[in-house]
């Protein structure tokens, strides 16, 4: 009868048995390192192809999520949408209604306005991101002193009043489009910094990160493909309601002066120029309006969407 010692892998009498990292009741049930990467990949996509699903039977959101992609695809080609460039005026004509005869003027400063404002909306969300996202992720992962002094920085920007600072920060760098990036940046990372250190702190003490950091893994491995891509839920949702947030602010700031400079029509602008003749000639200040209004509830439903979608509670 052969005998095997199972600590050195010699069976009396039968040759060597083959070295395996698994146990057979490990193989059996498919355990062990490739099985639980694969598993927590296919948990992932669950994960997102449910959340999908959910998100279309959402009337609501599905209807903000058409309507921004209209914008989007106005924005693009407003170059040929528009039946006027933005700086060709009818100056005899200004004032005129929009009617089947004359709907030149304001409609092409409608339609380049759509992209000035999704450019800011999805061009200052890209900074937020960059910023917000690496000072929230090492403040909760380092922890420590480190994390002392980044959350007492949030807590501090946490503390200015954000259209006042980036009215500030616009009154020094000056009025443009690229000034408006990098005032909504530098001033909206705060939100989603605090999210994501949160969504850090109640991760890296889970298992598959103490697994992950026993094999070597460093901080920047643990943080861009471990922990980060788990916290993608607050992270998506943050994104969705800030792109809003940045078109008003942008409309604020054009309609006070310090925003886009003329002749680039802004629907901000449009109103602040117009405001002024609402009593003899409203629409120039009330379809920039609807316009303005129409995307952030359309942003806003499709946000609401995204969230309950994400929600693990909505299962």
């Amino acid at each position: 009868m052969a005998l095997s010692t199972p600590a050195s892998g010699i069976k009396l009498g039968g040759g060597l048995r083959p070295p395996s990292d698994t146990s057979p009741q490990e193989r059996s049930r498919g355990e062990g390192p490739r099985s639980n990467e694969t598993s927590t990949a296919a948990r992932s996509s669950d994960l997102w192809r449910d959340a999908l699903r959910r998100l279309r039977k959402n009337r609501l959101a599905m209807g903000g999520g058409v309507v921004i992609l209209l914008l989007c695809l106005v924005a693009i080609f407003a170059d040929v949408l528009a039946p006027l460039p933005y700086t060709k005026t009818n100056f005899g004509r200004l004032n005129e209604a929009p009617s089947r005869e004359f709907p030149r003027d304001l409609l092409s400063r409608m339609i380049y306005g759509a992209r000035v404002s999704m450019l800011v909306g999805l061009g200052a969300q890209v900074i937020v991101v960059l910023i917000g996202v690496p000072i929230g992720a090492l403040s909760g992962y380092l922890g420590g002193r480190a994390d002392i002094f980044l959350t007492r920085f949030v807590d501090v920007m946490y503390a200015f009043p954000r259209l006042l600072f980036v009215i500030l920060v616009m009154s020094a760098l000056g009025a443009g489009l690229t000034n408006i990036f990098i005032a909504i940046g530098l001033t909206g990372w705060v939100g989603i910094a605090r999210q994501t250190r949160a969504q850090v702190l109640a991760l890296k003490g889970k298992e598959f990160v103490d697994g992950a950091r026993a094999l070597g893994a460093g901080v920047g491995r643990l943080l861009s493909r471990h922990i980060l891509p788990n916290a993608l839920t607050p992270i998506v949702v943050s994104v969705t309601f800030g792109i809003p947030e940045a078109i008003f602010t942008e409309a604020a700031l054009s309609f006070i002066g310090v925003g886009i400079n003329p002749p680039t029509p802004s629907w901000g602008q449009m109103v602040g120029e117009g405001q002024q003749y609402i009593r003899s000639y409203w629409h120039l200040c009330v379809f920039p309006s609807i316009a303005i209004a129409v995307t952030m509830l359309s942003f806003t439903f499709f946000g609401d969407g995204v969230r309950d979608a994400l929600d693990p509670k909505l299962k």
